[in-house]
């Protein structure tokens, strides 16, 4: 395993044109159906850069910039912006495009933590991320930030999982 990569070497681009089954009562796309697609571009960025086996750690929120409607293309772009010792952060852009018209719009973007595993399962060492262009350099600077944002909202859930207990919700 080589001791770094860049940004590049990670960057994945994937297409799908939206069917009426992938929609909503509306018309457009379910947020679900695009939560799934950035968690499979993330992982297959994320996998590219450690050339292991990964799992998602954490979704930062995604907010749905723009609404993407049958018929359209949807194009998500990932890369990896920032590495720990086992963890990758895997940045997520979504452009939708009406293919008859061709405007496009930014609809959703998103960090995800994915965590690379060795063969035993366990968290495994992967390469260092080295950042070239201004917006791998701008995200990659604002990583740690984020990343200490992440960790407070793990932390809080952790609690609130405790307070709120295994019990069935209708025991009395």
């Amino acid at each position: 395993m080589s001791e770094s990569k860049f940004c590049k070497e990670s960057y994945v681009v994937k297409t799908s044109i939206v069917q009426p089954p992938d929609t909503n009562g509306h018309g457009t796309l379910f947020g679900g159906k695009l939560m799934a697609y950035i968690d499979d571009i993330a992982g297959i960025a994320a996998m590219r850069h450690s050339r292991r086996a990964v799992v998602t750690a954490s979704t930062d929120s995604v907010d749905f910039l723009h609404p993407i409607y049958a018929g359209n293309a949807v194009c998500l772009e990932a890369f990896v912006t920032y590495t720990g010792r086992s963890s990758m952060e895997i940045f997520v852009k979504v452009i939708s495009e009406d293919l008859l018209t061709g405007d496009r719009n930014i609809c959703a973007l998103s960090f995800l933590t994915m965590v690379a595993l060795g063969e035993d399962g366990k968290p495994a060492p992967i390469p260092k991320i080295v950042p070239v262009t201004d917006e791998e350099m701008s995200l990659y600077e604002s990583a740690k930030e984020r990343a200490e944002h992440r960790k407070r909202r793990r932390k809080d859930s952790e609690k609130r999982a405790q307070s709120f207990g295994t019990e069935l919700p209708w025991r009395e």
